[in-house]
């Protein structure tokens, strides 16, 4: 078994590759959606999101749960991952023709006559997803974030470029639909360079029934957050025009392009990290109580600076005819703030082998949301009061995922919500002085920023200085290990 030290420098190098991935593979997407966003009208944004919805769902029937069964798994065969890479195969072929034969109908449904042909060509990254799946399984695994890293960032790069031609050559939504296609077949082309597993031509049944038990479970709490992630889009896509549903998309991606950076890296560096320390509990709890705190300390104030500085950065990257976006956007950073936290209190459930519970976990919640939606819609509160339901259930969702991820480990959810409240409170009051400070400068939107930033950032570290936060110097550290590598890369 690793030592302290050794597990401690892999999740560090872990956290570090797989945050540079994600910050570099979003931050180039975050660029092509700036400049798409000038180029197309919102509704090319809200159709190419109605669709996504489709994809995404399909995507979690095509994995089926094993990938995290296989990451789980401390003695995976040859077998194993060639049993599960045939059927992954096999579901994303049938999937395929069930969308492409539903299209039509869907089509119909919420009024888009475009969708027909949109769902049978964008369908296709079903199958290429697939191809690549136990390709980046075996990284995860490995822990091999910079792999994972050049490829995203590679991916990215050409995609977009291709994209932002078509957008030029006035393609309108088809452009984003040639986007999704291009990443995904780049990425899964470079994980077959990079990572030299080839299937054998074997399908173990013994194999399948290990990983199917625990995977359905996941597959089907999948599916349920899954679709109820996505159940605003199917709302407003169906209720309002796709003008408003493409404003609601580019908040979505704009949160998500800050959130998913965090909680992405953190939650897949943890669960390889996480599972190899499984039968250690004190170790399994100092690891674990280190990744809620240090993910807090950096999400709560990106979140909340975000949500002050939401406006100025509207205007000033998108333009004015993004504007009813922003309100979407602040509520959605609301939510967000507490991603990561969820990511982690979940992983425990996976690590210990507790998919019935996890399963468990997203019935409840999202029965709770279902409650929170009806309200919203009987009362006619518009599309705020969609939103606002999914952040007041972000909140109640993450005191009973803390509250079951307790009895799994000996970290009670009162001790856990007691350690995020110091960090909780600091970022409120950062908040507060950010948004005093922007009544300073009125005028011109980029002094404006770059002033709230600046103001922020000094109050958020100051503070947390003087309150002798320790997960400060853990940040730091992280931060000069950067800096200490690429040193010694140019030396």
């Amino acid at each position: 078994m690793e030592d302290s030290n050794s597990l401690k420098s892999k999740t560090i190098t872990g956290l570090l590759w797989s945050f540079a991935d994600l910050l570099a593979n979003h931050g180039i997407q975050f660029i092509i959606q700036i400049i798409l966003a000038r180029l197309l009208l919102p509704q090319h944004f809200g159709i190419i999101g109605l669709v996504l919805v489709f994809i995404v769902i399909s995507n979690s029937i095509v994995d089926s749960g094993f990938s995290q069964a296989l990451i789980r798994d401390q003695n995976t065969s040859q077998v194993d991952y060639s049993t599960v890479f045939y059927f992954n195969l096999l579901v994303a072929f049938v999937m395929y023709g069930v969308l492409f034969n539903f299209s039509n109908a869907i089509s119909v449904f919420f009024g888009e006559p475009q969708l027909t042909e949109i769902i049978r060509i964008i369908s296709l990254v079903l199958i290429i997803n697939s191809l690549g799946i136990i390709q980046k399984v075996i990284l995860i695994k490995n822990i091999d974030f910079r792999t994972i890293t050049k490829i995203s960032i590679v991916a990215a790069t050409i995609s977009g470029g291709i994209t932002i031609t078509l957008a030029i050559l006035g393609y309108g939504v088809w452009s984003l639909v040639i986007n999704i296609l291009a990443m995904q077949f780049v990425q899964m082309l470079l994980m077959w360079i990079f990572n030299k597993w080839i299937p054998s031509i074997t399908f173990s049944l013994q194999s399948f029934k290990k990983f199917f038990v625990f995977g359905y479970k996941l597959l089907l709490s999948g599916l349920i957050d899954t679709f109820y992630n996505n159940i605003l889009f199917l709302i407003i896509g169906k209720f309002y025009s796709s003008t408003q549903l493409g404003f609601y998309t580019n908040a979505v991606k704009f949160r998500d392009l800050a959130t998913l950076s965090i909680t992405a890296s953190v939650q897949r560096v943890s669960y390889p990290i996480l599972s190899s320390i499984q039968e250690d509990e004190q170790r399994l709890k100092s690891a674990f109580k280190m990744l809620i705190k240090t993910s807090a300390f950096i999400n709560f104030p990106l979140m909340i600076g975000l949500v002050v500085i939401a406006n100025p950065l509207f205007n000033l990257l998108l333009g004015e005819k993004w504007i009813p976006s922003v309100i979407y956007f602040q509520l959605l950073c609301l939510a967000g703030m507490l991603f990561p936290l969820h990511a982690i209190n979940l992983n425990i459930l996976q690590v210990k082998g507790r998919s019935d519970l996890f399963l468990l976990l997203e019935i409840i919640k999202k029965t709770v949301l279902t409650l929170l939606i009806a309200v919203s819609l009987l009362c006619g509160l518009g599309i705020v009061g969609l939103i606002g339901a999914t952040v007041i259930n972000s909140y109640i969702s993450l005191f009973i995922n803390a509250y079951y991820s307790s009895r799994e480990i000996d970290y009670s959810a009162k001790e856990q919500l007691r350690d995020l409240m110091p960090v909780f409170l600091i970022t409120l009051f950062m908040g507060v002085i950010v948004s005093v400070s922007g009544l300073i400068i009125t005028e011109n939107h980029f002094i404006k920023l770059i002033f709230q930033i600046c103001i922020g950032l000094v109050v958020y570290v100051t503070v947390s200085k003087l309150a002798k936060v320790q997960e400060l110097w853990i940040v730091y550290r992280l931060i000069s290990s950067i800096f200490t590598k690429l040193k010694v890369k140019k030396i």
